[in-house]
């Protein structure tokens, strides 16, 4: 069946292609933030292991609105962990957990690239005249910035 959303085909494959890439982006650094959850030790133990959930609980939930976003464009969200790593900018969690300052610092990078990554896929949705997905990702670069923000004030 043909989709008629007032969207033209091209774009809504640009921005599916453009929310594929933050549904990796995000799935990547859910598994990053689960596993430090798990793994981390130190003073700070407590603070950080209820931060990280709070943080991987957020991300869990985000990934079912994009996938769906991305299946009502009409186009398939990856579904397999290849996919998802062939797409994704942040780099997976470590086979050996770091230090909590080193997590602390690659879960910050990891959402400010996130927030780069939507802030490229909102233009294109903007672009194409999209104004839920524009709407989605707006939503994903305010939550992702707020917690960077709070990663970067655990660093100080």
């Amino acid at each position: 069946m043909s989709i008629n959303i007032g969207i033209e085909q091209s774009d809504r494959n640009a921005v599916a292609e453009a929310l594929n890439n933050t549904l990796a982006d995000t799935y990547t650094l859910y598994m990053k933030t689960h596993a430090y959850h798990w793994n981390v030790t130190g003073p700070q133990f407590h603070t950080l292991h209820v931060m990280f959930e709070e943080q991987y609980n957020e991300m869990w939930t985000s990934l079912d609105e994009i996938a769906e976003r991305v299946r009502a464009l009409g186009v398939f969200a990856p579904s397999s962990g290849k996919r998802i790593t062939e797409r994704a900018a942040i780099d997976a969690a470590d086979d050996e957990p770091p230090s909590a300052p080193v997590m602390i610092e690659r879960l910050l990078d990891g959402h400010e690239t996130l927030v780069r990554r939507a802030r490229e896929g909102l233009k294109v949705a903007e672009d194409a005249g999209d104004a839920a997905s524009a709407d989605l990702l707006t939503v994903r670069i305010q939550t992702h910035e707020k917690t960077a923000w709070m990663l970067r004030a655990m660093t100080q």
